[in-house]
């Protein structure tokens, strides 16, 4: 396939800036298939995170692992001793053509380079896409990926499983009952590291048999192999192929409260970061979002995303009470709560990795991850057993084996036309939109950058550029 039929296919080759549709609007009824039939799935990327997502997926009753896709041999020749039956492709698009009506349902586990590519092609065939987070690599890409959902009437879910646990759901039901009162702030933190602060390297090496290096690199720019640098595992850290630690924690840790507040974009974006050079993430991030108001929000909100090594630095919203602000009972609950991370809370210690929603009644920390979230007001935890119990969804669940596949399980039961999406492609694009204006304010740093939602592009031009980008012919 060349590069106008690939790109005329996917509808993406014709975005620009000022031309991306609105990500508002009204969800259209969905095409499901019959609630007694069988889901035929083919999968993209099977290696790491996509050997996850297909056993996942797979452990679903309903479900037929038809087709199985990775540019690597080897992660190919594992998923297929798993799944025999299965055929076998280096290439999606030979898949997708040559499968094209015997696969209900694709799910796209690849670097971030080529969700969208790879989900916009299924879409254009009709088929109902999972696809990890982030949803893309580019602003331009969610927008036209939720537009194809809602034209096709499509089955979708991003990539983000967490978003189907007990503490999250809990979370987002306390929040939405004002718990707090009105949120005015959220912090969110990792210290997880996707930044690189080295040069960009210099020469090539051979390119492994197992790889195949055109494919990998699919639409991003042509780039010689380098041994450590990209395939399997560092591709996160590089502004062609990743999206830094926003992309990959970000995504999970902001999701509920993204969630919970019911928030649409951001309206300005500050970045406090040290200059990179182009070619990787800066390491340390501190992002300032500002959000119009909601139902559960103040005029305005104030979020701050914090990652890198440190992370967070001391604040005064982010203290927490010591062991002599819990009473008998909390901190036994506490304790028994899930390991380290809730000792460390229960030490006023900040789990390592959480989120913080400062309202006008109080404070509610939500570690990341498996961990209740903790009621805090005038220093002192707060007792909220009653205002869990009201909701009525039974015990904590503290079992990732069991908790892990509800989010790929929702995906499959509401192409079978039994349930709904919990993260559509509708609501996926929004906080990816987010996270991605992170992204790129990362390129600006200690500018403040302001977003005009409506027309899909910032009032400071030079940042618009990075809101889209050219596809390679491969």
């Amino acid at each position: 396939m060349n590069k106008r039929d690939f790109l005329k296919k996917t509808g993406i080759g014709a975005l620009g800036a000022l031309a991306i549709p609105s990500i508002l609007g009204a969800n259209k009824k969905i095409k499901a298939l019959k609630p007694g039939g069988r889901l035929r799935t083919a999968h993209i990327g099977v290696g790491n995170m996509g050997a996850e997502d297909l056993r996942d997926i797979a452990s679903h009753p309903q479900v037929d692992v038809v087709a199985l896709c990775d540019v690597d041999a080897i992660n190919l020749s594992a998923a297929r001793k798993k799944y025999p039956k299965a055929r076998i492709f280096a290439d999606y698009r030979v898949m997708l053509a040559d499968m094209k009506d015997t696969i209900d349902a694709v799910v796209i586990s690849t670097p971030d380079h080529t969700h969208a590519p790879a989900a916009a092609h299924a879409m254009q065939m009709n088929k109902h896409v999972y696809c990890q987070k982030p949803l893309t690599h580019f602003v331009a890409e969610s927008r036209q990926l939720k537009k194809l959902a809602e034209e096709k009437q499509l089955v979708t879910q991003m990539g983000i499983q967490v978003h189907s646990f007990y503490d999250y759901k809990l979370a987002t039901l306390l929040i939405q009952d004002g718990i707090i009162g009105k949120v005015h702030t959220v912090h969110a933190w990792s210290p997880k590291n996707w930044g690189y602060k080295g040069t960009e390297p210099t020469g090539k090496d051979d390119v492994p048999a197992q790889l195949d290096w055109n494919l990998w690199l699919g639409t991003s720019p042509e780039r010689p192999y380098k041994e450590g640098y990209y395939h399997p595992g560092n591709w996160r850290k590089l502004m062609d192929y990743g999206c830094g630690t926003l992309g990959d924690m970000g995504v999970h840790i902001m999701d509920t409260p993204y969630n919970a507040l019911q928030l649409n974009v951001p309206m300005t974006i500050k970045n406090e970061c040290q200059k990179t050079n182009g070619f990787g993430y800066p390491e340390n991030n501190i992002v300032t979002y500002e959000f119009p108001g909601t139902d559960y929000t103040s005029d305005t909100l104030k979020w701050i995303w914090y990652d890198g090594p440190g992370m967070p630095p001391a604040h005064e919203d982010l203290v927490l009470p010591d062991g002599n602000g819990i009473s008998h009972k909390r901190r036994t609950a506490i304790a028994t709560d899930i390991s380290l991370d809730a000792k460390k809370a229960a030490k006023g210690e900040l789990p390592e990795q959480g989120a913080m929603f400062v309202g006008t009644k109080g404070r509610l920390l939500l570690p990341h991850f498996m961990q209740l979230p903790r009621k805090i007001q005038r220093g002192k935890y707060v007792d909220i057993s009653k205002d869990i119990a009201k909701h009525n969804l039974g015990q904590p669940i503290r079992n990732y084996d069991s908790e892990g596949p509800k989010h790929y399980h929702e995906f499959v039961d509401a192409c079978l036309g039994k349930a709904t999406c919990s993260a559509p492609f509708g609501y996926a694009a929004k906080l990816t939109e987010t996270i991605l204006l992170g992204v790129i304010a990362g390129r600006f740093p200690n500018q403040t950058l302001h977003w005009d939602a409506n027309n899909a592009k910032f009032a400071e031009p030079e940042a618009n550029r990075f809101l889209k980008g050219a596809y390679r012919e491969f």
